[in-house]
């Protein structure tokens, strides 16, 4: 009895060392919790700025260009800080809970699993970045909620194969929703705190009772 349990450990010994090896397995839900409360906070306070209800249609080109083609400054500049303040809050505390799980585990998140992952994280949010701005330079602001989400869900589905699985599930699921809000483009805000903040507390949570509890 005491061969056969030394031989079932050495066996899980040697399927973890090969987990390690071949995937970042350190990204901890906590992250995606965290990611998708300041996503929703960034989105109260966007309605709260634009004055709209939960079920009024948004013309987003209207609020953010003038009659005569002129950018709607104070506009611009309250979404660049709301946008920037949620994206360093989330990236704060992606980098803080995953070191800390990645120390618990003796990973490093800069080996090349790690490298890996944010290379192919990186390659279709860059694309999608430029994407938006091109649609930003034409005057189609309707569109930028449903690229987002389909982009970030094309990058986490081109991460998945170096992470946890429940990764890839969250990609089709926000690539699903942004295809749905292309035909409800009017309430894109709806869908991008629902994408962005929504799955990320579910599917965070529950990676964080699947991997981590």
């Amino acid at each position: 009895m005491n061969k056969q349990n030394e031989q079932l450990e050495a066996l899980t010994e040697m399927r973890s060392m090969m987990e390690r090896s071949s995937r970042f397995i350190s990204l901890s839900g906590l992250s995606g919790v965290f990611a998708g409360v300041f996503a929703l906070i960034g989105s109260v306070a966007a309605y709260k700025y634009l004055h709209i209800d939960s079920d009024s249609a948004v013309d987003y080109t209207k609020l953010a260009f003038k009659l005569d083609g002129e950018p709607n400054i104070p506009f611009f500049i309250f979404f660049i800080i709301n946008g920037g303040c949620v994206l360093f809050a989330s990236i704060a505390a992606g980098i803080f809970f995953t070191v800390r799980k990645a120390k618990q585990k003796g990973q490093n998140i800069l080996d090349s699993t790690g490298k890996r992952l944010i290379i192919n994280l990186f390659i279709p949010l860059a694309t999608g970045g430029l994407f938006c701005l091109a649609l930003l330079i034409h005057h189609q602001l309707a569109f930028i909620p449903s690229a987002t989400l389909i982009f970030y869900g094309l990058s986490l589905l081109n991460a998945s194969k170096y992470t946890l699985d429940d990764i890839r599930y969250l990609g089709m699921s926000e690539i699903v929703l942004g295809l749905i809000s292309t035909i409800y483009i009017v309430h894109g805000l709806i869908f991008w705190a629902v994408g962005f903040g929504v799955l990320h507390i579910v599917y965070g949570t529950v990676m964080y009772y699947r991997h981590e509890k």
